[in-house]
Order: structure tokens, then C-alpha cells, then sequence
């Protein structure tokens, strides 16, 4: 299949991991209705209101800063082909590629579930991350806007969040932000990939322009908002001669700090980014794949815990020794962020708002 303008992947192949159906369109179909019927339209954005009985998250991994997460939507319209989340939408009986990004789950009950479970007396105070999955600032949050209403809760309770996003839709609710900032109860992590509009364009399609992210964190640093450059994924031979300059960059804007993954092919991932540089970088698409697969120890992706974030082998030392020297030239210290979780007040119940 051809790229879709303004789309990341270039396949919609449902998962056969869940014994559903194979759902694929044939290349001779589509040439004949082409000519019989012209050109497909393109595809428009569909929501779906998702309705779960619970909004937090809860993991044990020894990869994660956290334990609890929040993830207002399923699906990110951002395109990112990379993204590792896609692969959760074949538990839909949707493809993990352009499904993931034109079909969306809304979870509009999140803010009066939130509130529910942070009532219960047996709730344990510990930082809610957001953006974790999926983007909790996707275009489609500017008129849901189930993001913000979890952000009021958890301002209202003086409960700590870390927010991860590459959009720079996250200023809409700096004041929310500031005001959680006061007290160190937020911190914000902002992904700048690439620092190249071109390379935005067709790699995380729907996603903010680079220097919006920058600016971004120019503002938030500027509130006294506590906010991080996540250099992730770094692609080898697409994105990694990048690493220095946007490292540089971010730092110039007030990032108070750098961190990176390298790129990480999960399950449907791999073969939707394999497709991904047939049709954009065919030139070096089996030199990236090569250099990835030194990196995951011979494989598209590596699982396990403790070697899936950072890589191994020499690409994955020789990206982290420059990474780490661009971090120490740019002035960052490596003080771990931490967020106050003493100041914790449960929601009030619905007969006390009424006063």
C-alpha cells in the first residue's frame, strides 16, 4: 500500500495473535477500484466511547520510574509509526496500524472514576503517570478534554502526576500545571524525536512540529513547571546523528534534564515499521533494520526486563556514551526528579460540592 497523507502507517493488517481474522485489503482490489471509482477518500478520525470500570494502572515493572498510570484514550491519532502501543488496539479486533490512528477509544467516564478510586480508604498515595500508552494531548483531547479534567482532580487533591506528551497542547493547562508546580507535584516530560520537520512529516505524522515542542518547554520551564527531554526513540541511521543538537537544544529552552530509548519494535511494530522504510527510506532500509536488530541481540525487538529500554552490543554503547557526553555538555546534573506525595487530601464526596 501507498502512504496516506497525514498517516503514519502504511498497512492495516489486523493481528492474528488473538485468533481474529486477517483483515487486509488486496493490492489488485484496490488497483481496480481506482479506476472504476477513482481514488479511496481519505480516512477520517472515528471515536468510540470506551467504558472501563476502572482508570488506574497499575505495574510492577523494574523498567518504570512508576507504579501507577492513567490512559484517557486508547489509539493516538499523533501516528507515531514507532509507537509501542500499537499493538493494543488488536485486542479490538483492529489493526495495530492505520486502525490505531483513525479509530479511537475515548474513556470518557476517566475523571468520575478517578475520583471514585482516589475516595476509597485503601488508596496509597503514589505518582500518576499520564501519557504512558498512548498521548493523553492527541488532537482529539482539544475537545474531550478528559485529560484536563483528570488534571483537575488530581490538582484538587494535591496529588502528584508525571505527564509525558509531544504535544504542545499540554500549555492549555499551565495553569493548572504552575499551580501544582508551587508545590512539587508535576513534572512534564516533553518527546522531541527529531529537530527535522521532514523527518516529523512522515514519522509521527500528526504530531506537534519539532520547535512547537521546543517552545514548549520554553514556557513550561519559564511557569517554574519541572520539565524533561525525552530523546525517544532514537532510530539508527535516521534520527541518532540528531542526538547532540537536540539535546543542545532543549537544554538552551530550560529542560532541566535529558533522557532516551532507543527504538523498540514490539509484536505488529515490527513488520508496520519494516513497511515504514520501504516506502520512505528504502535506500537504508535494511542498514536501520541491521543496526536494530544489533541492538535487540539479533532480533526485531528485545522483551526482557532490564535490557528492553536501554539496548546492548556496541550501536547501543556507542549511542549511550554520546548521548551521555552531549547530556554532561549541555550542563545537566542527572538530579532525579521527585514529587511530594505528603500533601495527598481525598476528593471531596458530591454532598460537600454542593457547598
Amino acid at each position: 500500500m501507498v502512504a496516506e497523507k497525514g498517516r503514519g502507517a502504511t498497512l492495516n493488517v489486523v493481528s492474528h495473535r488473538f485468533n481474529m481474522a486477517e483483515q487486509v485489503a488486496d493490492g489488485d482490489w484496490l488497483d481496480a477500484v481506482d479506476v472504476i471509482d477513482g481514488p479511496a477518500p481519505r480516512r477520517r478520525t472515528q471515536v468510540t466511547v470506551e467504558h472501563p470500570r476502572t482508570i488506574i494502572s497499575r505495574n510492577t515493572s523494574p523498567d518504570l520510574s512508576f507504579t501507577q498510570s492513567i490512559n484517557a484514550y486508547r489509539g493516538c491519532e499523533h501516528g507515531c509509526i514507532y509507537c509501542f502501543a500499537r499493538p493494543t488496539h488488536a485486542y479490538h479486533d483492529l489493526s495495530p496500524g492505520l486502525d490505531f490512528e483513525t479509530r479511537l477509544f475515548a474513556k470518557a467516564e476517566a475523571p468520575d472514576l478517578l475520583r471514585a478510586e482516589l475516595s476509597k480508604p485503601s488508596y496509597r498515595v503514589s505518582p500518576i503517570a499520564m501519557g504512558t500508552n498512548t498521548d493523553p494531548y492527541q488532537p482529539i483531547e482539544r475537545d474531550w478534554k478528559i485529560t484536563r479534567q483528570c488534571v483537575e482532580i488530581l490538582a484538587e487533591c494535591r496529588h502528584p502526576i508525571f505527564i509525558t506528551t509531544k504535544s504542545d497542547r499540554v500549555l492549555r493547562d499551565l495553569d493548572l500545571l504552575q499551580d501544582m508546580a508551587r508545590d512539587r507535584l508535576v513534572a512534564v516530560m516533553i518527546s522531541v524525536t527529531t529537530l527535522d520537520p521532514k523527518v516529523a512529516r512522515t514519522l509521527e505524522p500528526r504530531a506537534a512540529h519539532p520547535l512547537r515542542r521546543v517552545e514548549a518547554i520554553r514556557q513550561l520551564a519559564q511557569a517554574g513547571v519541572p520539565v524533561v527531554a525525552s530523546v525517544s526513540p532514537i532510530i539508527p541511521a535516521i534520527t541518532d546523528h540528531e542526538i547532540e543538537a537536540i539535546v543542545e537544544t532543549t537544554a538552551a529552552a530550560g529542560a532541566r534534564d535529558a533522557t532516551f530509548i532507543p527504538v523498540r519494535l514490539p509484536f505488529e511494530v515490527a513488520p508496520l515499521f519494516r513497511a515504514w522504510l520501504q516506502e520512505h527510506y528504502p535506500d537504508r532500509a535494511a542498514k536501520v533494520m541491521g543496526i536494530i536488530r544489533d541492538i535487540r541481540g539479533g532480533r526485531d525487538n528485545d522483551p526482557d526486563f532490564g535490557t528492553r529500554m536501554r539496548g546492548q552490543g556496541i550501536w547501543a554503547d556507542l549511542i549511550r556514551t554520546r548521548f551521555i557526553k552531549a547530556r554532561r555538555r549541555a550542563g545537566f546534573s542527572g538530579e532525579r526528579l521527585t514529587l511530594r506525595t505528603d500533601l495527598f487530601r481525598p476528593p471531596e464526596g458530591p454532598q460537600l460540592q454542593l457547598f
